[in-house]
């Protein structure tokens, strides 16, 4: 017990100086920073962003952030920039150097290199007064007062300082660009957040069964087609317009609450009214329907026309929900 209460306090030590620090920041973003997001926003090129250490770490998921968000940005290890990889910058690019001292040997070598391409320097950077602050063309200031680490060594603030600095970055880009919810579904086609964006009920209907039963069919013909489809559900049409639904729930609240079977067809145990939605709404429309009716099964119809059913197990398995 008094192991799990000593790793609890460093646990919220932790998050508590992180925190400060990461408030503490809001007072140092000034007109620096807005002219440094301006001049990405108006230029021509990409964005490369380099670093050593853990600010190397920190630049791929600034790198990524931008790229989804509409800011071409490419990564390139420093210290591999000195050993032949700038040749990634072009003219036009904007190098963001990231170190939270600003002086380290492998800045100092690549930023002069930088400098001589005259490609624009912007330093995200905890020491305004350092190489890479006096030599950048802009600075973003990532002071932290200290570390986390009780040795106020390993990089745990500051990293995190200089994330929160990237993700101002790009949110600021991001909505200079008018980045809209269209936009992200293009940049994230295959992930969970796109398909809530882009897909549709049509893509899921298309490559289901499609069941249907008249309502005249026998209770047997209807536990078929039930089956069949493995959507646990029949949609019953007339005359090609949708008059009821019968669902695994119908079948067994029928055989509960009757004695005979001999005769019954799909009209007497079908539910009239069925909820519906549209086969070109997209399928986060779906899944509220479904928990707003606390339904599984939704009939997808086009201007009255039966398309298809959509079952909360294909929104699952396509990552909508």
């Amino acid at each position: 017990m008094e192991n799990e209460n000593k790793i609890i306090e460093v646990a919220k030590r932790t998050i508590e100086i992180e925190s400060a620090a990461i408030a503490h920041l809001a007072s140092l973003v000034d007109r620096e920073f807005a002219q440094a997001v301006n001049y990405i926003f108006n230029s021509n090129g990409r964005v490369i962003i380099t670093g050593i250490g853990k600010s190397a770490n920190i630049a791929t998921k600034i790198v990524a952030t931008l790229n989804s968000t509409g800011t071409p940005a490419i990564f390139m290890h420093a210290a591999d920039a000195i050993h032949g990889d700038l040749g990634i910058i072009k003219d036009e690019d904007i190098v963001i150097c990231i170190s939270k001292s600003g002086n380290t040997p492998e800045i100092k070598v690549l930023v002069p290199l930088i400098k001589a391409r005259k490609n624009t320097l912007i330093a995200i950077c905890a020491n305004k007064d350092s190489f890479l602050g006096t030599e950048s063309d802009f600075m973003l200031n990532a002071y932290v007062e200290k570390e986390a680490c009780p040795n106020n060594l390993a990089p745990t603030t500051s990293t995190t300082a200089q994330l929160v600095i990237g993700d101002a970055l790009a949110v600021s880009l991001l909505e200079l660009r008018g980045f809209s919810s269209t936009d992200f579904a293009k940049f994230h086609p295959g992930g969970s957040l796109g398909k809530k964006l882009y897909l549709r009920v049509s893509d899921i209907t298309s490559a289901n069964e499609k069941p249907q039963v008249a309502p005249n069919t026998n209770l047997k013909d209807v536990i078929l087609e039930i089956s069949k489809s493995m959507l646990g559900v029949t949609v019953v049409i007339e005359n090609k317009t949708i008059v009821g639904i019968i669902t695994d729930g119908d079948l067994r609240r029928m055989l509960t609450e009757t004695d005979s079977l001999n005769g019954l067809t799909a009209k007497d145990i079908m539910s009239t009214n069925p909820k519906t939605i549209s086969n070109n709404a997209m399928a986060i429309e779906a899944v509220e329907l479904m928990e707003t009716n606390e339904i599984t099964q939704l009939i997808a119809q086009d201007q009255g026309e039966y398309k298809g059913v959509v079952h909360i197990h294909n929104l699952i398995k396509e990552g909508v929900i």
